[in-house]
């Protein structure tokens, strides 16, 4: 057997609740990440909004933005280096003016970032308006590799259209990353549980979401197969959850269930 038909990737989910203080958040992933690289994860996934979260959104997040080449990429990038880890977070990032700024995600290893996405579709629903405050990244797939396995990178919301995990997928991806601040509300943790699984069932790839816990967000980091069963998960409050991503069980999936390969319709932008 080949190394990359034998890949497989520990991955973590780390569930907390960003604060006002940028420090604390560091510190906070520094512990979480200690944590999950001591039981074996080599992928450590944090929230949406991991280096600065208020709710309710106001001026100060343009305030707390960080460049790229800042803080909290710094220190991600510091822990990924000691620990032999790839790392996953949201970030506050400057933008195009002093009013707004992007909801960013990177993934980094110790020698740098390996993907950087911005939040496509804004949450601007459910009487919410975050593009008061975000500004909307371009379209397009963002992925990264670890141990022979593509993972693709969306954002909260965006997990609301397939299309983008389908155009993550069609760049190869086969598993998506999600990290998110999924806001309580009726229904609320009914969507994201049945969305997340809905996003594994139809693609036959792994989803591995991370979230803020409650009361502000609903909780329920997972890892979810490529059938769409949980096979790991956190509760309501702080916590990490860590399960395989496995080559095997993709391949599988995908020899029973064809449906990316005899499907007809093809996902192009608007």
């Amino acid at each position: 057997m080949t190394e990359t038909a034998s890949a497989a990737v520990p991955v973590a989910v780390c569930q907390f609740a960003p604060t006002a203080s940028r420090e604390g958040n560091r510190d906070r992933i520094a512990a979480m990440t200690v944590e999950a690289a001591s039981r074996g994860a080599r992928l450590v996934v944090f929230p949406e909004y991991s280096s600065y979260f208020v709710n309710p959104m106001d001026e100060t997040l343009a305030a707390n933005a960080e460049a790229l080449e800042g803080e909290f990429v710094s220190t991600l990038t510091a822990l990924a280096a000691d620990h032999g880890v790839v790392i996953v977070a949201g970030l506050v990032e400057r933008a195009s003016d002093a009013r707004h700024v992007h909801n960013t995600v990177v993934a980094v290893r110790g020698d740098g970032i390996l993907a950087t996405y911005r939040k496509q579709h804004l949450y601007d629903a459910f009487g919410q308006t975050e593009s008061d405050w975000i500004e909307a990244g371009e379209l397009g797939p963002a992925t990264f590799e670890v141990a022979g396995i593509r993972f693709g990178l969306l954002t909260c919301y965006d997990l609301r259209f397939p299309e983008v995990a389908r155009t993550l997928v069609d760049a190869g991806a086969e598993a998506l990353v999600v990290p998110a601040e999924w806001v309580r509300g009726p229904l609320k943790e009914h969507h994201w549980t049945t969305l997340l699984a809905a996003r594994a069932i139809e693609n036959t790839t792994y989803v591995v979401a991370a979230d803020h816990p409650t009361p502000v967000g609903v909780g329920h980091s997972q890892i979810i197969d490529p059938q769409g069963v949980v096979i790991a998960g956190v509760g309501v409050h702080d916590g990490i959850a860590i399960a395989a991503v496995e080559r095997a069980a993709i391949d599988r999936v995908r020899e029973t269930n064809p449906s990316l390969r005899v499907r007809r319709y093809a996902v192009t932008p608007r």
